[in-house]
């Protein structure tokens, strides 16, 4: 058998094999689709639903008729849009301010950054950290503490110290103060690299659950994610959580098509975003990696 068949055969192989590892990873989000989008009654008289018999948007609509799914999706978007902003607001004033070679201790506040992406504190010094400043069951308890992140003010640094300095000595020609170089000069140059960070910063926003359960006590000021998860265990149960149950009791919508219809409304915002921000994002991965 000749090389280039031995070549053929290889490919072929792997071709099937990564189709079916696709299929597997594909199905359980086609399924959660196919059933959340299925008629309550038809869901009924058949356990496996490979295409709807029946389209319909009942569990939506009920989902969206709820206070408390309205509430969480309020509190996840809240997250999303002003923790995000908040934390590109931070992230690049801290990394310009350390990418000018004449900030005073410099090297010192760089170390300090570097130190918090090797040491994780933990739990309970955040937590007191948290309920001595009274931010307990309050949203903004799932904000500050994490407005900004070590790592990504490094990589945003690198990406500022790539910005050549003539156009900064060029601003101040004209009269521009320091915050008038990053919010006339930096920031517009840095499009790609603010929409790569603000892309990573939503995405965490939006998936918070494990702050907001030791922080946020009351349902009214859980994200979605917190009530998507006491809707996917028994909600018949204490763990459930008594607002979940609430929702849950509806008798002529199937509890499954429920919990289908929360796991696509709390992914669909970010698969929608994606599109719009790859475009950036693939630029600002790219920036600094070639001089010319």
């Amino acid at each position: 058998m000749s090389y280039r068949s031995r070549d053929r055969i290889f490919q072929a192989v792997n071709a099937i094999l990564l189709g079916i590892i696709s299929l597997i990873t594909f199905f359980p989000l086609y399924y959660v689709f196919v059933v959340s989008f299925t008629e309550p009654s038809a869901y009924r008289s058949s356990e496996l639903q490979l295409f709807p018999k029946a389209w319909s948007l009942d569990s939506y609509k009920y989902l969206m008729s709820t206070n408390a799914f309205l509430n969480a999706t309020g509190n996840s978007v809240f997250l999303a849009l002003v923790g995000t902003a908040l934390s590109l607001l931070i992230t690049s004033c801290l990394a310009y301010a350390i990418s000018r070679k004449r900030l005073l201790g410099r090297k010192i506040i760089m170390l300090l950054i570097l130190l918090t992406t090797l040491f994780n504190p933990g739990i309970i010094p955040p937590y007191l950290l948290v309920r001595d400043l009274h931010l307990i069951n309050s949203i903004w308890s799932l904000i500050l503490p994490v407005l900004t992140n070590g790592w990504y003010v490094l990589l945003m640094k690198g990406f500022f110290d790539s910005i050549p300095t003539s156009l900064e000595e060029a601003a101040r020609i004209d009269g521009c103060n320091d915050v008038s170089v990053w919010y006339r000069v930096i920031l517009p140059l840095s499009l790609p690299s603010l929409a790569a960070f603000g892309l990573f910063y939503a995405v965490a926003y939006w998936n918070t659950f494990f702050t907001a359960l030791l922080y946020i006590n009351e349902f009214s000021k859980q994200p979605l994610q917190v009530l998507l998860q006491n809707m996917l265990i028994d909600a018949s149960t204490a763990a459930g959580g008594s607002v979940a149950a609430e929702m849950m009791s509806e008798q002529r919508i199937p509890p499954e098509t429920l919990k289908m219809a929360a796991v696509v409304i709390a992914t669909v915002p970010i698969l929608l975003v994606y599109p719009f921000l790859q475009k950036h994002f693939a630029k600002g991965a790219m920036v600094g990696s070639v001089k010319e």
